[in-house]
């Protein structure tokens, strides 16, 4: 019987423990959850530019992607100039690239570039 209970306390005991670390510790499976999450939506700042921003865009025939970069640098490609809402609507004739968004939720748009 005593055998028994102590490893019933163990078990318990180790479980306790994993789901204290996993909550509190700086290194643990929330932290770490938190960190990739937080990393992710860092990332996907870098790919939403707005109107004023310059970008490079990686495969602008195919299925392009604009990436944010400082206006000042070598890599800059275009100037976000303009977003228009909708599928329907063109970019001016004074704009060089377009980029049509749709998602899942609605939220369609174009966004329009200058050439920098």
């Amino acid at each position: 019987m005593l055998k028994a209970a102590v490893v019933v306390i163990a078990i318990f005991g180790g479980l306790a423990y994993y789901v204290w670390d996993y909550n509190t510790s700086p290194t643990g499976g929330k932290a770490k959850a938190e960190a990739s999450a937080s990393a992710e939506a860092e990332e996907a700042k870098t790919h939403d530019p707005q109107v004023g921003d310059c970008v490079k865009v990686a495969d602008p025939q195919g299925k392009p992607l604009p990436t944010i970069v400082d206006c000042d640098s070598p890599e800059a490609e275009y100037k976000t100039g303009e977003m228009l809402p909708g599928t329907q609507l063109e970019c001016d004739a004074k704009y060089d690239y377009g980029i049509q968004y749709s998602s899942s939720r609605g939220l369609d748009y174009k966004l329009c570039f200058t050439k920098v």
